[in-house]
């Protein structure tokens, strides 16, 4: 008769106060997506029944009445409720990642025969949330628990006699003075556990069912190894390769098959691989040579994940922690659990759209790079690539980033100095040839200089403080004359033997006074005349004039990228905004020198080698490549998983 009229008893025996269905349903609704607390709920229900004179309080009631009904609702969707003697088991009661592969879930019976290890690996992220406390019970021995371990946290019981047959580790970090570890000892004060700990999807950041822990001093290992075992056994039969990827894994794989193997309570699937890894955004505070060893991006089948996304769904799961810090440990289990599978069944809804697109933009990026690299360093590449995946371990230190550059402008010219001359060689012509690529660099300093200096006295009168202006060079608009004209030749075919031109206007500017070199008559000139050697030496030192402009453009634009981040963003005062401004100002300056010197250097290359590849490798600079990178100045911007940098 209650059911048909929808209306819950508060109590089996005797009811005398019943709620409706409806509003033990926005109860749910509400605490999960606004994350309101049973008091703050049950205050609105008194303010809507009576604001002036409110009735009885009936708050005890509405708190074990919404424990009820959330079991119930949990049942009800799992299939187990018309069933009361069948046991949903571990983690029966919980929703977990459908794209996840499972072994008699979302598998076909024969996925052995058409799927490899790699693309079937199970792919983990661990965490640890200090946020997450919960505050020592009265009475522990009063507290009833409706469905212990069915959900996302483990069995209070097994957990607790792990814990009592583990032993401490006390493994202090080798490689960075990691938190995590270190904080081993932190103080409890009147805590049951200082955080708790979980094991997500590392593709759709779905927790596993049955994984999530609590901390009692700190993040061990003894609650990150049960957790972790938990995850890796869970639907996961015949499946042999997994991915770990945790904050401090470099220090936790160390010892953990020791560990499994000295612990009872502690099993793992047999002939299961774990391939540890570390999160991307953690990884930059190690050592170096931990990075080709645990980057996600050197392990097959790893995917394009940051292996963080536990961290970003602690940040709504925050909201709730204070509402949960006084719950009983069997109430708080249980709320927990409604929050993780709430979250799960989010994730289902939104995280297709984009797939195809930014794979589609990552095989496009992948091809113009392949494209311009040698196929025999490609293939050769490969081959390396292969060889490390199987041996893993210090077979990855291939990735370690080399120190070797590009040739400089000097250390071109040495080696054109200390090569035998070729008898149809000039002595002198290597140094004739610098001199010359200087004198440009000279003139385009006094072009810039003049150019300012004239729009300095045009604003004369004008309401402009001009002591605290700073020229900026866009590289758009401060080109030279001979930019404007780089097609035209400077011989003629039709005159007898060529000779300088004479410097008959005496008013020219020096500034503006062409500069004869090899690249000014052209390849296929320098070829008939039999200059071979001017012509190979003179595009030798552009490469090294090339090259130098852009490692100081890297420089330079790494600099601008920190002073927005560091100085302009943090700026207190407007003197202080003022001066960063200033920096940045003359940072442009040099970065639009750089950029004009390389295009002179590119454009001499190209008529010195028309044919050649070598504009493939040396880009034309656009203004977009010159913006300060995002990666600095918005690291926590979405969409970074698709940005692209400068080909330079």
């Amino acid at each position: 008769m209650r059911y048909l009229q929808r209306l819950f008893p508060a109590s089996i025996s005797k009811p005398k106060t019943a709620f409706t269905f409806t509003v033990l349903d926005h109860f749910l609704i509400d605490a999960l997506e606004c994350k309101t607390s049973a008091m703050s709920f049950y205050q609105k229900l008194k303010r809507f029944t009576n604001n002036a004179f409110p009735e009885r309080d009936r708050y005890r009631e509405l708190m074990r009445v919404s424990q009820l009904w959330r079991d119930l609702k949990h049942r009800k969707w799992f299939g187990f409720g018309h069933y009361t003697e069948q046991d949903p088991g571990d983690g029966g009661l919980a929703l977990f990642c459908p794209a996840y592969p499972q072994p008699g879930v979302n598998l076909p019976a024969d996925w052995k025969v058409h799927y490899d290890r790699d693309t079937i690996m199970r792919q983990y992220v661990i965490d640890g949330n200090f946020t997450a406390q919960h505050m020592k019970m009265n009475k522990p021995e009063l507290d009833v628990a409706l469905s212990d371990g069915k959900g996302y946290m483990v069995a209070e019981v097994p957990y607790q006699s792990h814990l009592k047959q583990s032993l401490d580790s006390k493994e202090r970090s080798t490689c960075s003075n990691h938190r995590a570890i270190n904080a081993a000892n932190i103080n409890k004060s009147n805590l049951q556990s200082t955080g708790i700990g979980a094991t997500a999807c590392a593709w759709h950041g779905c927790f596993v069912p049955h994984s999530v822990v609590d901390f009692q001093k700190g993040e061990r290992y003894m609650n990150t190894d049960y957790s972790i075992c938990n995850a890796l056994g869970y639907h996961s039969q015949s499946i042999t390769k997994a991915l770990v990827i945790y904050d401090v894994g470099c220090q936790w794989s160390i010892n953990f098959r020791s560990r499994v193997k000295n612990s009872p309570s502690l099993l793992l699937p047999p002939a299961l691989e774990i391939v540890p890894a570390v999160g991307k955004f953690h990884l930059a505070a190690y050592k170096l040579s931990c990075f080709p060893r645990y980057s996600l991006n050197f392990i097959k089948g790893a995917g394009h994940l940051d292996g963080e996304i536990l961290e970003t769904l602690w940040a709504p799961f925050n909201e709730i922690s204070p509402t949960a810090r006084s719950m009983t440990q069997a109430h708080r289990q249980e709320v927990y659990g409604a929050y993780m599978r709430d979250s799960n069944w989010k994730k289902l809804l939104k995280k297709y759209k984009n797939s195809n697109k930014c794979l589609e933009e990552m095989n496009q990026a992948y091809e113009q790079l392949t494209a311009v690299l040698d196929p025999d360093k490609v293939a050769r590449w490969e081959s390396d690539t292969l060889r490390a995946e199987a041996d893993r371990g210090a077979a990855l230190d291939i990735y370690l980033l080399k120190g070797d550059k590009a040739p400089t402008f000097q250390e071109v010219w040495l080696q054109l100095m200390k090569n035998p001359k070729s008898p149809s060689g000039n002595v002198g012509s290597v140094a004739w040839l610098a001199e010359g690529i200087s004198i440009e660099d000279s003139q385009d300093q006094l072009r810039i200089e003049r150019f300012h200096s004239n729009g300095q006295a045009f604003c004369k009168g004008l309401d402009i403080d001009l002591g605290a202006f700073t020229p900026q060079d866009d590289p758009a608009f401060c080109g030279s004359d001979e930019e404007e004209h780089e097609d035209r030749e400077f011989w003629d075919d039709d005159e007898g033997d060529w000779e300088a031109p004479e410097e008959e206007i005496e008013g020219l500017a020096s500034e503006l006074m062409s500069i004869w070199m090899p690249s000014s008559i052209g390849a296929a000139k320098l070829t008939e005349l039999g200059l071979h050697d001017l012509l190979k030496e003179e595009r030798e030192l552009r490469i090294g004039q090339a090259n130098d402009c852009l490692d100081q453009l890297r420089t330079d634009l790494g600099n601008k990228a920190m002073l927005y981040q560091q100085n302009f963003r943090t700026a207190n005062s407007t003197r202080e905004g003022t001066r960063t401004k200033k920096e940045i100002q003359k940072v442009v300056a040099r970065v639009n020198k750089h950029v004009r010197s390389y295009r002179r250097a590119r454009q001499a290359i190209l008529r010195l080698d028309p044919d050649g590849n070598i504009a493939a490798k040396y880009l034309e600079i656009l203004p977009e490549d010159l913006a300060v990178s995002k990666e600095v100045t918005e690291e926590n911007r979405f969409g970074q998983g698709t940005s692209k940098l400068a080909w330079f």
